[in-house]
């Protein structure tokens, strides 16, 4: 049983614990297993792994998957109203433990094959699928061997019941990260804007980034990223709770670093709060300037028409939160056919890397010229490998729409 507890549930992933659980009960029972998942009530159970013993398999230890596989029909008892558990082998006349005692279905067509089904369950839980177990020959299963049976399957069965609550804790993360940066707000009309979200690693692991634009008096527009620390649904919220905060102060037409200011001071007094770094742009298209303040965030990078990047050089107060203060702000011209890009650190930082040269990777690309926001946004991701980060992606870009000619 020991060893079932370190070969069972290695990993956060259904299929792979539902793999180990056959390839383990396969080698120590000496029969072929498979495994078979209930999907939904009323269903048919799907066909998860199927292993068989080492001195028959071809690939000793090996547990197949089969993504493609039709449901399976289950080995038990066609009832749903519960999983009875098996009778000792020594009450068996056929010398074989079947999911249902005495029902004729259940029992093997071949004399000397011998079949037992363990309930996927947790004690008195409903059960999450079923284990098969049939051998040819030596034996009905003992007493010992149906009490390890049942312990690899409720082992099996909570671990999978622990990755089917992490995804759907994921994936109400993910829905609201999507749902919060599905649209970059409503900019002026004489505003370009894209933006794009990814999420971090192959189990689409949700952060605290956002991005977001505020209309302002006079035809302006404040352009943000943020980056609340952590991940998960916790992150997700607070980022929201910043969101709302931030459109408030920004609805007084302060300054970017006084908005800042005013936002850090709120945030410093909610211990519940987690900190988080924001990045301000207040675009005044009629005048063609930019005014930037930084709490904490990596400084954005400008394109130019001909498709040259700068990084804006700029000063970076403390993240919010900290209750500290101190943030200046920076102005400077944005020329016809520039484009801005705001973006959080998964962008550019990669492991091991020094954050100095991520963002050198990023000043050194040339994208095609004129590119505007979708262009520039698209061409980024790309180049830098966005898609496979290792931390989640926000992108914000943003181009003044030229006016035309009178």
């Amino acid at each position: 049983m020991e060893q079932a507890v370190g070969e069972i549930g290695t990993t956060l992933d259904g299929t792979s614990t539902c793999r180990e659980l056959a390839a383990f009960t396969a080698r120590h029972l000496r029969a072929t297993a498979t495994v078979d998942l209930l999907t939904e009530p009323g269903t048919a159970p799907r066909r998860a792994a199927r292993a068989t013993p080492p001195e028959t398999a071809e690939r000793p230890e090996s547990a197949e998957l089969s993504e493609s596989a039709e449901p399976s029909e289950p080995s038990g008892p066609k009832e749903s109203a519960g999983w009875p558990e098996p009778p000792e082998p020594a009450r068996r006349t056929d010398r074989s433990v079947a999911g249902s005692a005495g029902d004729p279905a259940a029992a093997p067509d071949d004399p000397d094959e011998h079949r037992l089904a363990v309930p996927l369950a947790v004690h008195e839980e409903e059960p999450l699928g079923t284990v098969t177990l049939s051998r040819t020959g030596g034996g009905p299963f003992s007493g010992d061997e149906v009490a390890l049976a049942r312990y690899a399957a409720r082992l099996a069965a909570r671990h999978l019941g622990h990755a089917r609550r992490l995804a759907a804790a994921e994936d109400a993360a993910l829905h609201l990260q999507r749902a919060l940066v599905a649209e970059p707000g409503r900019p002026h009309p004489n505003l370009e804007i894209a933006g794009g979200y990814l999420p971090a690693g192959p189990r689409a692991l949700v952060g605290g980034d956002w991005f977001e634009t505020v209309r302002l008096h006079f035809g302006r527009s404040l352009l943000v990223v943020g980056d609340v620390m952590g991940h998960g649904l916790d992150a997700a919220v607070d980022m929201n709770a910043y969101r709302t905060a931030l459109r408030e102060v920004a609805a007084t037409d302060l300054p970017p670093h006084r908005v800042l200011r005013h936002l850090d001071s709120v945030v410093a007094e909610d211990g519940a709060r987690r900190p988080a770094t924001v990045l301000l742009v207040r675009v005044d298209p009629a005048r063609g300037t930019a005014t930037f303040a930084s709490a904490g965030h990596l400084p954005p990078a400008v394109f130019g028409a001909d498709g040259s990047a700068e990084l804006v050089d700029l000063p970076v107060g403390p993240p919010l939160g900290t209750g500290v203060g101190g943030y200046e702000p920076t102005t400077r011209p944005l020329r016809p056919g520039d484009t801005l890009l705001l973006f959080t650190d998964g962008l550019v930082e990669r492991r091991g890397e020094d954050i100095d040269h991520s963002l050198a990777r990023l000043a050194a690309l040339r994208l095609p010229p004129d590119c505007g926001p979708d262009q520039v946004v698209d061409q980024v991701l790309h180049r830098l490998g966005a898609h496979g980060a290792e931390d989640d992606v926000a992108v914000l870009a943003a181009r003044i729409r030229a006016r035309p000619p009178q």
